[in-house]
C-alpha cells in the first residue's frame, strides 16, 4: 500500500511541476506597460490642465508644475482611466 501511494505522490508532483511553467508564462507583463502608462497620464494633464488631483483607483497624484507626484499603487487594486478629484478655482 505504501508503495502504491508513493506512486500517486509522485504523479501529482510530476504534474504540478508540468503545470507552473504555463502559469508562470501567463503572469509576464508586456514591457511597454510603464511607457504606455506615463504616456496616457501626460495626455491626461494635457487634457485637463485645470486638474490639480488625479487617480486611476492605483495610484493617486498630484499634478505639480505640470508634472504628475503619485503615490505607490494599491495592493489589489483594478486600474482605470484617469478622474481628476480636484479642479483649480480659476
Amino acid at each position: 500500500m505504501k508503495r502504491v501511494s508513493s506512486k500517486i505522490a509522485l504523479l501529482v508532483l510530476l504534474a504540478a511541476v508540468n503545470v507552473s511553467p504555463v502559469f508562470a508564462a501567463d503572469a509576464a507583463k508586456p514591457k511597454g506597460g510603464a511607457q504606455e502608462q506615463t504616456e496616457s497620464m501626460k495626455d491626461f494633464i494635457k487634457a485637463n490642465p485645470d486638474c490639480l488631483e488625479m487617480n486611476d483607483q492605483c495610484s493617486f497624484c498630484s499634478v505639480v508644475d505640470g508634472e504628475a507626484e503619485c503615490s505607490t499603487p494599491q495592493i489589489a487594486c483594478v486600474k482605470r482611466k484617469y478622474q481628476c478629484t480636484m479642479r483649480s478655482s480659476k
